[in-house]
């Protein structure tokens, strides 16, 4: 019989579980705790529960439903890892350290429907949504490759990792376009924003979309404090909808004014990321419309240097390109970063370590039909 991961039961669901077998509820923080806090991976390691009850527990549930299959390092200590889910599909998530932060980039579908023509995520479409215990996996997955903290601080006192080598920011940009599956997303970031989760403020997690508007509106009125970017990549429809096909359904413009809702809803300043193609959204021309459409808005600007994708032919932008098209503008008055790129030789771009695997499993299966 196939078990259950226990973090598909929420605290209220496990504790009635509990209750079932005559067990105080509190069994229920028990066991949750020994995940999110001392990184069980199993009920074997829960030491303060009876060993009956651990026993029961293995029986009906597995401590976590993921497993990581391949972890791949860089020199600036960027790790990629792929993860292989319960029903055999794959995603990927990203663990990034720079000075004090640790930051974890995760996945919320098994590839995209968004058809970005850059993009390895979506080359093979989506596969269907990952479930919130999935989501919420891979912060554990990426939180237990960094060292085990000493208890400098109380928990109660955590505040995004800080004093612990703990997560530090979270960004939802990995596999997947996020608002497509919101609902899933937004209870995964609940358990991992708690205090018996990871304690991760809301401040420090950015979601990054395509641009849904309708679900940039229902992200901005969940009542949760959290960043928004929105992937852009083209100044204007006539590009943006060759290099993002789900623009024709929705424009620009509407983009444009969801995000602006969203601002003035949360109060919190939209980013907006425009990956840089070499000849294609690069030039002079592109950079002073995009100036034109943001230059009236208190936005941020995220341009990111393209990271190459092999079998794709689209390539990165010289850097005095991308020079010239952050300092126009910055003329414009937009407040601009030149994003650093990390883990080009572990296929870190979304979607490579899982395309590249795929394309492996494929030959090595091509191979032994041939031998058959």
């Amino acid at each position: 019989m196939t078990r259950t991961p226990v973090l598909q039961f929420d605290l209220e669901q496990l504790a009635e579980w509990f209750a079932a077998r005559g067990e105080p509820s509190f069994r229920a923080r028990q066991v949750r705790r020994w995940i999110f806090e001392k990184r069980a991976k199993g009920f074997g390691d829960m030491t303060d529960l009876p060993r009956s009850l651990r026993a029961e527990l293995n029986a009906e549930f597995c401590g976590l439903g993921t497993a990581v299959e391949t972890v791949r390092q860089t020199t600036d200590d960027t790790r990629k890892l792929l993860m292989r889910l319960a029903d055999g599909q794959a995603i990927e998530c990203v663990l990034m350290r720079e000075d004090n932060r640790r930051t974890v980039c995760v996945s919320t579908q098994v590839g995209c429907g968004m058809g970005c023509v850059f993009c390895a995520s979506g080359l093979d479409g989506v596969m269907r949504n990952l479930q919130s215990y999935e989501i919420v996996e891979q912060f554990l997955h990426a939180r237990n490759l960094l060292p085990a903290p000493r208890p400098i601080l109380p928990r109660s006192e955590w505040r995004g990792g800080v004093g612990r080598s703990e997560l530090t920011h979270a960004v939802i940009m990995g596999m997947g376009e996020p608002l497509a599956n919101l609902d899933n997303l937004l209870a995964a970031l609940d358990e991992i924003r708690s205090p018996d989760g990871l304690n991760l403020g809301q401040r420090h997690v950015t979601i990054s979309t395509v641009g849904l508007p309708d679900r940039i509106r229902q992200l901005a009125e969940s009542g949760r404090g959290y960043h928004l970017a929105v992937s852009l990549h083209a100044p204007d429809d006539e590009l943006r909808n060759r290099l993002v096909p789900t623009n024709a359904k929705t424009g620009i413009q509407a983009i444009v004014e969801a995000a602006d809702y969203f601002a003035e809803r949360t109060g919190r300043q939209v980013t907006y990321e425009y990956v840089l193609l070499r000849d294609v959204n690069d030039a002079a021309e592109h950079a002073r419309k995009l100036a034109g459409l943001l230059r009236t808005r208190r936005v941020h600007v995220n341009l990111i240097p393209y990271n190459p994708v092999r079998e794709l032919t689209y390539e990165t932008s010289r850097p005095s390109r991308v020079r010239q098209f952050a300092e126009t503008l910055r003329q414009a008055g937009l407040s601009v970063k030149v994003r650093k790129t990390k883990g080009r030789k572990i296929d870190a771009a979304c979607g490579q370590l899982r395309l590249h695997t795929l394309e492996t499993a494929g030959a090595v299966s091509r191979r032994q039909n041939s031998l058959e």
